[in-house]
């Protein structure tokens, strides 16, 4: 089922209304100028994994994006520089061998239906991307979203920052930034429509995380294979 494109552009279709559409551009756009493009050289290569409706891809600033998604709607939604892959995460074949500076992916794998897809997913990312590159992971946290995690019916995976950092370990990364809690769970039917200026306020203000924080963050590097 999650691997059908169809499934896919429906599900997302009927999930998300035109402003909390809008809603998510503005929210990427503060997230990327304001923490993630650090770990995106603007002369490099990202490739953004279950990249969606492009919110990331369409805001970083590289001199190659890469978009991987299974819906046929992330092409559609991608700028037009924005190179987009409709294939699985744990095929990325058309990426050679250490041609990526910076993987990235959000809020994706929760949706991989088994941890072994997981593991597979990660040796690919390590695979493409080059020695001491980056990979920048922002998902749901099990440990902090016991029941809520669950009111999507794409949520297959639940896993915690601890078994995240072993994955990761699992398959050549070693991470050196790692947030239990740092963005809330999702903006999805709020009352309020979401602003620049509160998403930037929310965060510098890092007491803040640790009320309303319910995504994790970890970044890693991309160890050389021995």
């Amino acid at each position: 089922m999650q691997d059908d494109p169809e499934y896919l552009r429906a599900t997302y279709e009927q999930r998300f209304s035109e402003r909390e559409l809008r809603d998510k551009r503005v929210l990427w756009q503060t997230l990327v100028d304001e923490v993630f493009q650090q770990y995106v050289p603007a002369t490099g290569t990202v490739l953004d994994l279950g990249a969606g409706y492009c919110e990331f891809s369409n805001a970083v600033r590289a001199a190659r994006r890469i978009a991987v998604d299974l819906n046929p709607d992330t092409a559609r939604s991608a700028d037009p520089e924005v190179e987009v892959l409709i294939t699985s995460s744990d095929d990325l074949h058309a990426i050679g061998d250490d041609s990526v500076d910076t993987v990235f992916t959000s809020n994706f794998f929760e949706h991989l239906p088994t941890k072994q897809i997981l593991l597979d997913t990660l040796a690919e990312a390590h695979r493409v991307v080059r020695p001491g590159g980056t990979i920048v992971v922002l998902m749901p946290n099990i440990r902090y979203l016991p029941g809520a995690y669950w009111d999507y019916l794409d949520h297959h995976l639940p896993l915690t920052h601890v078994s995240l950092v072993e994955a990761l370990r699992l398959r050549g990364f070693e991470e050196f930034r790692v947030e239990p809690r740092f963005l809330p769970y999702t903006v999805k039917d709020s009352r309020f429509p979401v602003r620049a200026g509160l998403v930037r306020a929310y965060l510098r203000c890092r007491p803040a995380w640790r009320i309303l924080g319910k995504q994790m963050l970890v970044v890693a590097r991309s160890l050389p294979v021995q």
